[in-house]
């Protein structure tokens, strides 16, 4: 789940980002719970809007963070660049020289950092 101040703008960026369209919206009193998804799998994200807030939400100091796989990493980081997205660089994390994983982070509309991180090795 993902705290989000403005519905529509969060909703475009994981449309374009991640292919995720809305696959179900509970309307509530005081809030507005709403779940994206794709066919590519059973994968959802939640986003919450409280209803009346304005105030960025404080994301604290913590690394938690969502991570999203994909096929092919330089394709995907090319594609966020071509769409306005600002991708971060690219990162290939290799301690001892084994390449363990591929990677970039993308910021949402919120600041959530978002991993998105190449299929091979261990992260299918």
């Amino acid at each position: 789940m993902i705290r989000v101040i403005d519905e529509e703008r969060s909703v475009a960026f994981y449309k374009k980002a991640f292919r995720l369209e809305i696959a179900d919206r509970l309307d509530f009193s005081d809030f507005t719970l709403v779940y994206l998804s794709n066919p590519e799998t059973e994968f959802e994200v939640e986003l919450t809007v409280n209803k009346g807030r304005s105030e960025p939400y404080d994301l604290g100091d913590g690394y938690g963070h969502l991570a999203v796989s994909v096929d092919n990493l330089d394709a995907e980081h090319a594609r966020f660049e071509a769409e306005g997205l600002n991708p971060r660089k690219l990162v290939e994390f290799a301690p001892d020289g084994k390449l363990v994983g591929r990677f970039f982070f993308v910021a949402d509309p919120d600041g959530y950092q978002i991993e998105v991180l190449e299929r091979s090795g261990r992260f299918k």
